[in-house]
């Protein structure tokens, strides 16, 4: 594929454009102290941040999704992190930058994330990054999340192009695999969540990036 067809980037969101671990973690933390549990640094939650309530859970709790308890926590949790998603929240360096020079290419951008809409919605409402995403598909958004490949489809559909004339970043392996199922060609971004266990080269995307400027090159040479 010649890099003049390509039309399009689309980014996962939490942990490839912005970062939201600190806010995740604070949300799960306050829920480990209000039992009086003693609080964990950061650095304990971020490797998780991108497997989202799930992750932030498992942390907090040693809790995973089939426990009888786990759907009351994780509606805590969301309460919890609603009301603080946007205090420590904040986009990685190179983002503007990157989005800037995609925008000067005559390229269109959008989000695809496994985040649903009671939390995307007011995100990138809120950071002046997002106004001029053309195409924004939360996890909720069709009856599908990552890594089905429904979710970039509806987002090429809204940015008026075909999937194969799409490029799509993510830091986790189910981006990749949603990606590659959608026929775009696809990016991992290593300075994500990806945790300390996950080895980026498994996951057979078309290129990895260990900064979003990083970005420019595979756009350069695709």
């Amino acid at each position: 594929m010649k890099a003049a067809s390509t039309q399009a980037v689309l980014f996962d969101l939490d942990g490839t454009l912005i970062d939201s671990a600190p806010d995740l973690g604070a949300a799960a933390d306050k829920m480990r102290t209000d039992r009086g549990l003693a609080s964990y640094p950061l650095e304990r939650y971020r490797p998780m941040a991108g497997a989202g309530a799930r992750g932030m859970l498992g942390v907090a709790f040693d809790i995973t999704p089939e426990a009888p308890e786990f759907a009351e926590l994780r509606e805590e949790f969301f309460v919890a992190y609603e009301r603080r998603m946007l205090l420590n929240t904040h986009v990685f360096d190179g983002v503007q930058a990157l989005i800037e020079a995609i925008q000067e290419r005559g390229l269109l951008w959008g989000v695809v994330t496994n985040k649903s809409a009671r939390f995307t919605d007011p995100l990138t409402d809120a950071i002046p990054l997002f106004a001029t995403a053309r195409a924004i598909v939360s996890g909720d958004t069709t009856p599908f999340a990552k890594p089905h490949p429904e979710p970039l489809h509806e987002a090429a559909r809204r940015l008026g192009v075909a999937a194969d004339a799409c490029i799509y970043v993510g830091d986790d392996e189910r981006d990749i695999i949603a990606g590659r199922a959608a026929g775009m060609r696809t990016v991992a971004a290593t300075y994500g969540y990806m945790g300390s266990q996950a080895d980026a080269a498994l996951w057979k995307a078309d290129a990895s990036i260990s900064s979003p400027l990083e970005l420019l090159k595979f756009l350069n040479s695709a």
